[in-house]
This record gives C-alpha cells, structure tokens and sequence, in this order.
C-alpha cells in the first residue's frame, strides 16, 4: 500500500530516493500514462555551421591528416551525420547533401584508374580543392574563435557613465603683492630688452658758437672758463663749445691763463690784452 509523504516517518521518507521532483515535492514513482515521444530525450552533442565544419569535425577527432586525407572512411562517416540530419530537416541538409555528393565524386575518381598520356603528365589530387577549403576554412574559424575570447561590451563588462549635476567652480590661486612685484620686474626687463635706441641729428655750427663765446667776451676783461658753456644745451651742446674755445685760441682771437696750477681758468678777448 503506497502511503502519502505526509503520513511517513522523516526517517523513511529521507531514505526514500525520488525519481523526479515535480512543483518542488518528490515523485517516487514515474505515472502509468505518461507518454514520452521518441525525440523527445534525443540530445545533439554537436552543433556543426556547414558542411565544411561537420567534415572538419570528422578529421580532428578521427585525428588525421588534412593534407592526406582517407575519403572511404571520412565519406562513410559524413554519411552517416548527414543521414540523422536529412531525418529531422531536410532543408536543413540540402548544403550537407551537396557536400557528400562532392566526396563521393572525389572518392569515385580516385577508384577510377588514370592512364597515363604520352609527353603529358597528370599528377593533380582530386581532393586538393576540398583541402584547400578545409585549410581555409580552419583559419578563420581559429581567427573567430580568438576574436571570441576578446572582452565584449554588454556581454563581459557594461559601460558605465556618470552624470555630474552640479557645477564645477574653478578655484584660483591668490596673488600676493610679491607676485605682482615680480610680474612688474619681469615686464620692465622685457621692456628694456625690446626698446629701440634713437639716433637724433642736431644741427650744430662751431662758428656759431664762435660768435657766442665772443660775443660773451666782448667786455674786454677775464671770464671764468666755466661760465663760457651752457650745460642745458646736453653733451653735444658743450663738445661743440669745447670745440670753439680751441678754434678761437688756435687762431690766437682769444687768450687763457692760469695763477697757479690746479687754479681757476680764464678767458679773454687777445686784442684786449694787447691793449692792457
């Protein structure tokens, strides 16, 4: 007699093994009228993108050599997953269909015999096109799978963004009065290593200043040296006056005498002191 779960001891219904769990509670026995249909528990271990990769597939396991490959028992093989498949889909297999029709053909020519023509030589491989697409076909599926491997955005890690709401005040540094001393120091330099220097032309006569010093000793008695230039004229002003006084004493119009040495020098008009 089956007895509810509720009614058994916890010790008997820890020991009993249940078979399924359906809605969270065991199940110990499976039901008389469950109907399971063949399909149903049919598990495919591999999930294959073409032809090119089933046959792939074939080699790799039965490890053999892509460059020598034994197409009695590749094709034997290749048949017998294109069958399973040509069962469940048939448009499905049409491409793998095509594909073994292609090794039967290769598999027939190398059955076939091939004589041999006179100064002709015919040595190429009826399975050298299908290598070349497996070759091929091995190194991008290589390059895909370690394009794989690479982090994906929204599929390794998501991206993040942050929104700043507030605003960000920029904060400057105080300025001192030492700073703006060095800032004016810094420009004056500048100034000075920019500024241009100007060349001005006077008109200057030494007759002319002839004339004046004369006309200052016209009273016939000792001037003082220094009295004779005018410094407000600047340095051009007294070198052309410096200038007349020797142009006046070389041609002996005027005379210059000293008491002592290191004494005041005097200036006079030559015609007054010859009449002294």
């Amino acid at each position: 007699m089956n007895l509810p779960l509720e009614l058994l001891p916890a010790e008997t219904v820890a020991r009993i093994e249940a078979v399924a769990r359906l809605y969270g509670e065991p199940l110990l026995e499976m039901p008389k009228d469950l109907y399971i249909p063949p399909d149903a528990l049919e598990v495919f271990l591999e999930a294959f993108e073409g032809p090119l990769d089933l046959l792939l597939y074939l080699i790799r396991k039965a490890n053999l050599n892509v460059l020598d490959i034994p197409m009695a028992a590749l094709t034997a093989q290749y048949l017998v997953y294109v069958e399973a498949m040509r069962r469940h889909n048939l448009e499905l297999a049409a491409d793998y269909l095509l594909m073994a029709a292609t090794l039967l053909e290769i598999k027939s020519r190398l059955l076939l015999p091939r004589p041999q023509r006179e100064g002709a030589e015919d040595d190429s491989d009826p399975r050298a096109e299908l290598v070349r697409r497996l070759i091929d076909y091995e190194q991008m599926k290589l390059a895909g799978a370690r394009l794989e491997l690479l982090p994906r955005a929204e599929r390794d890690y998501e991206r993040v963004s942050i929104f700043v709401a507030e605003k960000i005040v920029e904060r400057l540094p105080e300025v001192s009065l030492h700073d703006l001393q060095l800032a004016w120091l810094k420009i004056m330099k500048k100034a000075r290593l920019t500024q241009h220097h100007q060349v001005r032309r006077d008109e200057l006569s030494v007759r002319e200043h002839m004339s004046a010093i004369l006309r200052k000793l016209g009273g016939g008695v000792f001037v003082v040296f220094d009295t004779l230039f005018e410094p407000a004229r600047g340095p051009a002003g007294l070198v052309v006056s410096f200038l007349a006084v020797l142009e006046l004493v070389k041609e002996r119009l005027v005379e210059v005498a000293q008491n002592e040495p290191f004494a005041p020098i005097y200036v006079k008009l030559a015609d007054a002191a010859d009449d002294a």
